[in-house]
């Protein structure tokens, strides 16, 4: 990728799409680790692969939207067009395509040896060939709709990422296109025949080998598999839902969601390089030639997370990393969590530490009667939630419960609709946010009479109310019965249903009102100390112009700056009388780094919802919340330490904007590995 760091990195910035591809590859490099078990490398390529697809659909789809509405477009740190971006990921994918099919062919090697052999078109044995046609004629066969193209048979729609074979053939001396797209109910994967020796064979290889069969009387001149990626980026805004559907935000989105998969393409992936095939496809979607990327492994890796049931159970484990479960910290037990927090904050480590606790809490609030009040903002839910249950029990029990319900969460928006009918149905009050600005915050506020007087539990975190992610996400929570924060959720919940966002609050920072104002605020307290001065801070995306350019100062000011972030950086470190008192690491590894943590010095920490991006400052509603309880912020800050230690799963960015492994010193520190032997059994803090 360094071709095209001359466009992409200007310091002190690097653009966002090449930063944010930079991530993808090192998920990529992850696949071809060697030191990670092989069916988590597996994952890995099928999670790179999804990544990969996702960044097209918005980002690719949203800057070539901004190309045709908004011409003069520049980006405002790199001076990048719309169309310079996009002709820059244009050029970087097919590096990417082929470093993904080296990888595959790779993994694929690796688990022939290990008793499981991928078939592909060019590696099927006529014996397994005649077995497979017998699977596709009798079990695909009856799912699949040929269709020939021609005055009568006008060209279908291709559905966003879904896999078609489309085939030229001649008939009597005719020339015309047929098309079969791949049946909804058809498994992604196959094993052919039994014994010992294990052969699998993906359900597109088949289509690809035999679909030709379905076309009798038409000599086949080229085929080739194909799938469509469609623009996914739509806007929405309140005003469009009052005045054409009746004030309900909810019919806006769920048609805004219905027609995504009519929107442009932005992407077209064939695994031939048919130059006539290319030329018919190119000119029916209305794309250009850079758009067409040749596929040489498989068009989707989800199967990848079915590998396991084809091992025996002793092989699997070697093939896994170790199980575990999260630990229940010490003195937490069901039946007793509200009275645990109003003794004393709680704070949970998520995925090392069980969300258990914060389920417990809840599903104790619907039946205290002490309980009065339950508010929740809620982002994505994991299905059959336990949360939607327990809030759901809550209002049927009388209690007043809230749930601020954000609808424009991409790819989750219909999960999202189910849930708020189920929670209106159930008597909770529900509602969409606010105006034209997300909801991304992470909190829930419960209010109690308690010995004759009004109590608040509040639960801050920085990632989502989904049982499933918190197994697999590192993300930090705090349960506290501080009377300022309680006044804080109340207050916020308040503002959020009369509209009101300019509120000053006690201990809490919202964006988009002061959430940008109180961090900058800190960072300058931190100017004002020199070389004494020091800022910690870890996130997903750093992004936004102003932050960045008060790092920068910092910098020359002699501030020490530690920023760990996973995903996108924007931030060149290492450029001289500039950045070079910055080091930026990104950790990928076993779990997706999630946690936002903002420190200064020996004074103000914050954990948060949300990132140092323009959309989440400006955009959307955030909270960052002080840590104030001293053995929770020793915690941290002990984590944070460990983090900045990682030499194993640690990429440090370098000041030519690409990343490297950070050298070794010492002893192998794996930080995600370390924290799971931290709070086994039990261990509160650090």
């Amino acid at each position: 990728m360094a071709k095209e760091t001359h466009a992409a990195i200007k310091p002190p910035y690097i653009n966002r799409e090449y930063s944010w591809l930079q991530f993808d590859k090192r998920v990529l490099d992850q696949a071809r680790d060697i030191s990670n078990p092989l069916l988590e490398r597996c994952r890995f390529l099928s999670i790179f692969i999804s990544n990969l697809d996702e960044f097209v659909r918005v980002r690719l789809g949203s800057l070539l939207n901004l190309e045709l509405h908004s011409p003069t477009y520049i980006d405002n740190k790199t001076g990048m067009t719309a169309r310079d971006q996009i002709d820059m990921i244009l050029s970087l994918l097919p590096g990417l395509y082929k470093k993904a099919d080296e990888t595959f062919m790779k993994l694929r090697k690796e688990l022939k040896t290990a008793g499981v052999d991928i078939l592909m078109p060019q590696t099927i044995s006529e014996t397994m060939k005649t077995k497979a046609f017998r699977y596709f004629q009798e079990s695909m066969v009856p799912f699949l709709s040929p269709l020939v193209l021609d005055a009568k048979h006008p060209m279908i729609r291709f559905e966003n990422q879904r896999l078609y074979l489309v085939l030229r053939l001649e008939r009597d001396g005719r020339e015309m296109f047929g098309v079969v797209s791949m049946g909804r109910r058809i498994s992604d994967l196959v094993r052919l025949g039994g014994g010992k020796k294990v052969r699998i064979i993906p359900s597109e290889v088949l289509l690809y080998l035999f679909g030709d069969l379905l076309f009798p009387g038409s000599a086949v001149k080229e085929k080739s598999l194909l799938r469509v990626t469609r623009n996914a980026d739509f806007e929405a805004s309140v005003e469009d839902a009052d005045i054409e559907y009746d004030f309900d935000f909810s019919k806006l989105i769920r048609n805004k969601v219905e027609s995504r998969g009519s929107l442009a393409a932005v992407r077209l992936e064939m695994n031939t390089p048919s130059e006539d095939l290319k030329q018919f496809l190119v000119k029916h979607l209305g794309i250009k030639k850079n758009q067409v990327f040749l596929v040489g492994g498989c068009f989707s890796y989800k199967y990848m997370y079915q590998l396991d049931e084809f091992f025996p159970m002793e092989t699997r484990h070697q093939l896994r990393y170790p199980s575990f479960r999260g630990s229940v910290p010490a003195g937490l037990q069901r039946g007793n969590m509200i009275d645990t927090v109003l003794r004393k904050d709680v704070f949970l480590a998520y995925p090392f530490q069980t969300m258990d606790p914060l389920l417990w809490l809840l599903e104790e609030c619907a039946d205290d009667p002490r309980v009065s009040n339950i508010k929740i903002t809620i982002y994505r839910l994991a299905k059959n939630s336990r949360i939607a249950a327990a809030l759901a029990r809550a209002a049927e029990n009388g209690k007043d419960v809230s749930v601020v319900m954000e609808l424009c969460a991409r790819f989750d928006e219909e999960s999202n609709l189910s849930y708020a009918e189920q929670l209106q149905e159930a008597g909770c009050t529900v509602f969409y946010g606010m105006e034209n600005y997300k909801v991304h915050s992470k909190i829930i506020s419960i209010v109690l009479q308690d010995n004759g007087g009004v109590r608040y539990i509040t639960h801050l975190g920085t990632g989502n109310y989904n049982e499933s992610t918190a197994k697999q996400y590192t993300d930090l929570n705090i349960i506290t019965a501080d009377k300022d924060i309680g006044l804080d959720g109340v207050a916020f919940f308040r503002n959020l249903a009369t509209l009101n966002m300019d509120t000053k609050y006690r201990r809490l920072l919202v964006s988009p009102a002061t959430f940008k104002t109180g961090i900058l605020a800190a960072m300058d307290k931190e100017i004002a100390k020199g070389k004494e001065g020091s800022i910690t801070c870890k996130m997903n995306s750093l992004s936004d112009k102003d932050m960045i350019d008060k790092l920068v100062e910092a910098s020359k000011a002699g501030v020490k700056i530690r920023l760990l972030i996973r995903g996108i950086a924007c931030l060149l470190p290492g450029v001289p009388e500039l950045t070079d008192n910055i080091m930026i690491i990104s950790i990928v590894g076993r779990f997706l780094e999630h946690s936002r943590i903002y420190s200064f010095g020996s004074g103000a920490m914050y954990i948060s919802s949300a990132d140092l991006m323009t959309r989440n400052i400006d955009r959307r509603v955030e909270i960052a919340t002080p840590v104030l309880d001293p053995k929770i912020k020793s915690t941290i800050l002990k984590m944070l330490d460990i983090m900045f230690r990682d030499n194993v799963k640690a990429r440090m960015l370098l000041g030519d904007g690409h990343y490297a492994a950070v050298p070794e010193s010492g002893e192998q520190v794996d930080s995600q590995e370390r924290f799971l032997e931290l709070f086994r059994n039990g261990k509160v803090y650090l």
